[in-house]
């Protein structure tokens, strides 16, 4: 879960998103098959800011560089089965945390305090509203 942050300004900086949206970073994270599974925490740590956010950033791209070099880098084939595994963890859990901790939930509307709605077109004394 994510709390909103607040700026020198005070404003709050939350970052929201629906469900089409969430399941378009999972696509391309799918679909590019993990090398590009940094960009979507590359967009929250932009937006919203926060140092965990930047983590996140940082352990996926960590995560790219050191899984692109090892696999290059390794002639045997015992470390397949381990690069695997690992590529499949990795977009397992880069899956969850774009669909259920990145985004935050939308705010639900207030609702008006009582008689600040629309005032009332017929003042009181006219009974047609003149």
């Amino acid at each position: 879960m994510t709390m909103p942050t607040t700026t020198v300004t005070g404003a709050v900086r939350r970052l929201e998103g629906g469900w089409f949206e969430r399941l378009a970073w999972v696509l391309l994270v799918w679909l590019s098959l993990g090398f590009l599974a940094w960009v979507p925490f590359l967009y929250v740590g932009i937006r919203r800011g926060l140092s965990s956010d930047w983590a996140a950033f940082g352990s996926f791209a960590l995560y790219e560089v050191a899984i692109v070099t090892c696999t290059v880098a390794s002639d045997n084939d015992d470390s397949d089965a381990f690069f695997g595994g690992m590529f499949l963890i990795t977009l397992l859990m880069a899956t969850g945390m774009l669909l259920f901790a990145m985004f935050d939930k939308k705010a639900p509307a207030t609702a008006p305090a009582y008689r600040t709605g629309h005032p009332n077109p017929y003042q009181q004394g006219y009974p047609y509203g003149r």
